[in-house]
């Protein structure tokens, strides 16, 4: 199923979603509006307010809260991209230059804290304080696993533990958290709730790990980014870290230094030691395994449309080409 088929059932919802994205963005500071739309408006799959749209609508949520809830995941998400492309120094994001190349790294920084306290200017309208609490230490643990990442970079001992972890907290805790605030809404009971946050979890996980193979050999058209972006800033993902353990000499050498040092000089030679040690097969394999925990999660739920569509999002987690 294509993700457009996997939006159906709450294609309405998406486009209140982005009515109340637009509608929320609106500053009076001139600077805020450009960049907060420039990279709201560049694209992207908008998965973390669709995995809260077809979560809530599972669960059962008959409301209209689920939109504004959708919308807010979806800035903070935004907001985390903001920052990202400062830390990581990059210029180029879903095909288009990125907003501190555009505009530099003071205005993205700040704009990212627009609208990371905007998101929770609308948790407050809400007045749920469960939701609160949940998206609050959904948003530290995200700044952890930034920190982290950048003690990992330059670093081939980054252990797959340390990886994992990275992941979980950068990606994966947000998708945890969405899924989880819509079984709140929802009213569900807290053994639902904890196995929505479950599915969230895992699909986060496993849609990472496929990031992290597509950034060896995705579709650069579709992505919007060249192969080796994480190579190019040294970054220790799945595929290296297991190439490391299971490489010749020379090739543990090879990647080593090219963690150490950055760059793409070397991205041929890294990428068919990936390929022979199995590097990518062994990440894809564990996206597999995510997804399918993922889809456990769900199996108490009732049948519905909604529950169809998150069954093919995991699907479609690992299936992707970009």
């Amino acid at each position: 199923m294509i993700l457009d088929e996997i939006r159906a059932p709450v294609r309405e919802d998406m486009t209140a979603v982005d009515q109340v994205i637009r509608d929320r963005l609106h500053s009076e500071v001139v600077l805020v509006d450009q960049v907060s739309t420039y990279i709201i408006s560049s694209g992207g799959k908008r998965l973390r307010p669709l995995l809260v749209l077809l979560t809530a609508r599972a669960a059962g949520y008959q409301g209209q809260r689920h939109i504004e809830t959708a919308a807010l995941i979806e800035f903070i998400h935004t907001a985390t991209l903001l920052h990202d492309d400062v830390v990581d120094a990059s210029s180029r994001r879903r095909g288009r230059d990125t907003a501190n190349q555009v505009w530099g790294n003071e205005a993205s920084v700040l704009v990212g804290d627009f609208l990371y306290s905007r998101a929770f200017q609308m948790m407050a309208d809400l007045g749920l304080l469960p939701i609160m609490r949940i998206m609050a230490d959904a948003t530290n643990t995200i700044a952890e696993g930034e920190v982290l990442q950048l003690l990992n970079a330059h670093d081939p001992q980054t252990t797959e533990q340390r990886y994992l972890d990275v992941i979980y907290r950068k990606t994966a805790r947000l998708f945890e958290a969405g899924s989880e605030v819509a079984g709140v809404l929802a009213g569900a009971p807290d053994a639902q709730c904890e196995a929505l946050a479950a599915y969230g979890r895992h699909l986060g996980t496993a849609f990472q790990l496929v990031d992290d193979v597509l950034d060896y050999r995705g579709n650069t058209t579709a992505r919007g980014k060249n192969l080796g972006e994480d190579l190019a800033e040294g970054k220790p993902t799945l595929p290296l870290i297991h190439a490391l353990r299971h490489g010749t000499a020379e090739e543990k050498e090879l990647i080593r230094l090219a963690i150490e040092q950055g760059g793409l000089e070397q991205l041929h030679r890294i990428t068919t030691a990936i390929e022979s040690t199995g590097g990518l097969d062994y990440t894809q394999q564990m996206a597999r395994r995510e997804a399918d925990a993922a889809l456990e999660a769900l199996k108490d739920l009732p049948d519905s449309a909604a529950l169809r569509s998150l069954q093919a999002l995991a699907a479609f987690a690992v299936e992707r080409d970009h």
